[in-house]
């Protein structure tokens, strides 16, 4: 029987996936929705697009380098309050982003509580989470994000086309509203906090990046740029050819992943990254290039379908192997450094590849996209093959010395 240090499914996982749900849930719904919005209503072009999406991004990082250190110290419960204040005001105030320069500035707020916030809730999973089952306790808790990413944008869309932009904001203003009873009914675990000398002692020093976790985070880097360019301009490579329901690419996706994320954690628990990472990245290759030639529905989803299984086996495992590389205390610089690394992709992809559909076209910016996982590859095989050659060099001056 499994011992209760050992067991995962607790009342307080369960309530803090949910939490990261509703989280993500609001930010996926309006993500989408923006670039629509922007061109609709200020018709702008693929650049300025670009901008609205990428300022949210970097706020969140910023306020994440900020959350990661204060978590550091033990005061979690302080930043996800302010987090959540912060978001929900800036939620609501998409209803006044009557012109770019307002929309501009509230995309700053929004970023800021975002940053702060989902920081929290994945630092707290890892402290909830057995060491022995972090990866297929990452890949649950990750479902929560990967599936908000994936129907999210569908219930986002679908809002905006039909009941249009301030119905969408009050949806997910409701959403955001709803996690503060919930995150009232976790126990927090004790947070890993410093000593006060040893924060007095170091409180100049901000830790931005442990060299260990460096190439996990590059490699995490390289996928969410992909992503940008799906969440920014799948809508508008639509148009482009001619067909309107692309949401149901995110609803099969959402399929996918759902189906390969609690296998994938398991064989990261088992077998480490290498038996997860390399076939993930050749699924979303596949996947980026099927899209880029897809002409009809039928291709549509079988690209979502190869994207969604190779992104649901990625993103989780490289977040477990994050997490693993640090010491408890510095989960929350790990984390941060984690979810700074989806936006920071995010933001690249979006200014990158709509630079570069403006010049050729959306389908050419997806077959280009899918580069990013023949660098993510290289990088990695090359990584694990020095590794091994460390290794072999390590036992070889061992037994020269015994």
């Amino acid at each position: 029987m499994e011992a209760p240090h050992e067991k995962l499914w607790t009342k307080n996982f369960i309530i803090l996936t949910i939490c990261n749900l509703l989280l993500f849930l609001n930010i996926q719904m309006i993500t989408p929705a923006v670039p629509a919005y922007v061109k609709d209503a200020f018709h702008s072009n693929d650049f300025t697009v670009s901008i609205v999406i990428s300022v949210f991004a970097f706020a969140a990082i910023v306020a994440r380098v900020i959350a990661g250190e204060a978590i550091k110290k033990g005061q979690r419960d302080l930043i996800l309050l302010i987090g959540l204040f912060v978001l929900i005001l800036s939620t609501a105030g998409y209803f006044w982003s009557s012109s770019i320069a307002l929309l501009l500035l509230i995309r700053i707020i929004y970023g800021i509580g975002f940053g702060l916030t989902s920081t929290t809730f994945p630092t707290t999973a890892s402290d909830i989470i057995p060491p022995r089952k972090m990866g297929e306790g990452m890949g649950y808790f990750g479902l929560s994000t990967s599936l908000s990413m994936s129907i999210a944008p569908v219930i986002g869309l679908g809002l905006l086309g039909k009941f249009g932009f301030p119905t969408l904001i009050g949806v997910t203003t409701l959403l955001t509203v709803l996690i503060f009873p919930l995150s009232k009914i976790i126990r927090m675990p004790s947070s890993k906090s410093v000593p006060f000398q040893e924060i007095s002692k170091h409180s100049s020093k901000v830790q931005l990046m442990d060299k260990k976790i460096i190439l996990p985070v590059f490699l995490n880097l390289l996928l969410s740029i992909t992503y940008g360019g799906l969440i920014s301009f799948l809508a508008l490579f639509g148009k482009e050819v001619h067909l309107s329901n692309v949401g149901w690419f995110f609803l099969c996706n959402a399929f996918a992943v759902l189906l390969v994320r609690p296998i994938s954690g398991k064989i990261f628990d088992k077998k480490g990254h290498l038996a997860v990472l390399p076939p993930g990245a050749l699924l979303v290759m596949i996947g980026l290039l099927s899209l880029s030639f897809t002409t009809s529905m039928k291709f549509l989803l079988i690209s979502a379908l190869f994207y969604g299984l190779g992104y649901g086996m990625l993103q989780p495992s490289i977040q477990a192997w994050t997490i693993k590389q640090v010491t408890p205390e510095k989960r929350g610089m790990a984390n941060g450094a984690f979810l700074n690394s989806i936006d920071l992709g995010v933001a690249i992809g979006s200014m990158l590849l709509g630079i570069i559909a403006t010049n050729t076209s959306y389908s050419m910016m997806y077959r280009l996209s899918a580069l990013c996982m023949v660098v993510l590859l290289v990088v990695y095989l090359l990584s694990q093959i020095k590794k091994l050659q460390r290794s072999k060099n390590k036992k070889v001056e061992e037994k020269m010395s015994a």
